[in-house]
């Protein structure tokens, strides 16, 4: 009953003094609006992250062979060697067609998709006045199963696409657009010419996919660039790269396989089959999971390093709460008097201030709470991001306004609490 009085007797001080208090809530108010946009901003950046890396794929592994890393020495005479001298990978440090058969036979039940692409460049797609700018991507059987495509017209590779290197290839419905006028049944079958590097290469249409208009950033469709599958021998034919097997696979493990220890397991049994002989290079496995929660960790120690330079704010704030109490102490000097001269014990003057103090601080941080909401959500979507408000900011902000109230508001509490009744009637 005396709480509800208390925070009763602080709602009726801040109605009687309404600017004062908003003054005094002020950096209350800054500080917890600052720490909730941020953290509303850094958690909306934290999700569309972790969105679009899941949509990559969160169970992918990429393998891939990199250098041993040695540790640099030097001699006496300044000269380095090590790491520096390291040889340039040959056609033995790559990883062959014969050691993914291999670890795929060994581990047939942890491995859905086995992902190659090779990509061939830049080109431009040339007939007469027409023209589309194209990126030549080769893909291999799963990646174009993983990928799914969604076609629009013709169809997908075959199996025999595939085995012969045939010179056939995927386009967009932009492509379409530009050199056949949208004409889908004029494109399937026809032959066309790309241009890269002053080089040129035939394909024939076997399919037209839908590009993605969301990744679409030109002023034209002329002017967009969008890709050309063509089949994974096709591209490695092209670029004279069909014996030098693979520098960086990815693997995409099935929905019960834990990708994070998975990795490891890729990593050993490369190593230990077929590079333990290899003194310059080794194969390193890289979780798109593992990625993710880099990602996350660096995102968030941002996010908090950010809110805490925000914070500072509370703590001004809260230097602004115990001095309008210390204020508010002297003006009713002759109240806590009288109060004392009635029975009221040091508790219960002590609780009295302190109440009003986190009254103060609470009715701060909830405005601060929605202006910092507010400020947050219009910021994420500013910056192109879905607004994704931090509950457990909020919570925290709430209860670092009470934790403010009572630090801040105690020394002043406690000073009223002790003031000697007959001094305190006779103050004027």
């Amino acid at each position: 009953m005396l709480i509800t009085e208390n925070i009763l007797l602080a709602l009726a001080g801040l109605k009687s003094n309404i600017m004062r208090s908003l003054l005094t809530m002020l950096g209350i108010i800054i500080g917890i609006a600052s720490v909730i946009a941020i953290m509303t901003v850094g958690n909306s950046i934290t999700v569309m992250v972790n969105t679009q890396m899941q949509e990559m794929g969160a169970n992918n592994l990429t393998v891939g062979v990199s250098a041993k890393s040695t540790s640099e020495e030097s001699t006496t005479s300044g000269l380095h060697f090590g790491a520096g001298n390291r040889r340039s990978m040959d056609t033995d440090d790559y990883i062959t067609d014969d050691m993914l058969d291999t670890f795929l036979d060994e581990y047939a039940d942890n491995i859905k998709y086995t992902l190659l692409s090779s990509t061939v460049g830049s080109g431009t797609a040339v007939d007469g006045d027409l023209y589309a700018y194209v990126n030549i991507v080769g893909y291999n059987q799963d990646y174009m199963d993983y990928t799914n495509l969604d076609l629009l017209a013709g169809r997908n590779f075959i199996e025999q696409d595939y085995e012969n290197a045939q010179k056939v290839c995927i386009v967009s419905d932009y492509f379409v657009n530009n050199m056949f006028s949208g004409d889908t049944s004029s494109a399937l079958g026809s032959a066309i010419e790309v241009s890269i590097d002053g080089k040129y290469y035939t394909y024939y249409i076997v399919g037209v996919y839908e590009y993605d208009s969301s990744t679409w950033f030109s002023d034209s469709t002329e002017d967009t660039t969008t890709d050309m599958y063509i089949p994974y021998d096709t591209a490695r034919n092209q670029l004279h790269t069909m014996n030098e097997g693979y520098s960086s696979i990815t693997l995409v493990t099935t929905i019960d396989t834990d990708s994070e220890s998975f990795a490891d397991t890729v990593e050993s049994y490369f190593n230990t089959m077929f590079y333990s002989n290899n003194e310059d290079y080794e194969v390193t496995v890289t979780s798109m999971a593992s990625m993710i929660e880099s990602m996350t960790t660096m995102i968030s120690t941002i996010e908090l390093a950010l809110a805490i330079i925000a914070g500072i704010s509370l703590v001004v704030g809260g230097i602004g709460v115990m001095n309008i109490m210390l204020v508010s102490i002297t003006e009713r000097t002759k109240e806590i008097g009288t109060r004392k001269a009635l029975g009221a014990t040091n508790g219960s003057i002590r609780l009295q201030f302190i109440t009003e103090s986190v009254v103060i601080c609470i009715m701060g941080g909830l405005i601060g709470i929605v202006l910092g909401v507010v400020l947050g959500s219009v910021a994420a979507t500013y910056m192109g991001y879905s607004a994704s408000v931090s509950i457990s900011a909020i919570v925290v902000a709430v209860a670092f306004s009470m934790a403010i109230g009572i630090f801040f508001g105690y020394y002043p509490a406690n000073k009223a609490a002790k003031l000697n009744p007959i001094d305190a009637l006779r103050y004027e």
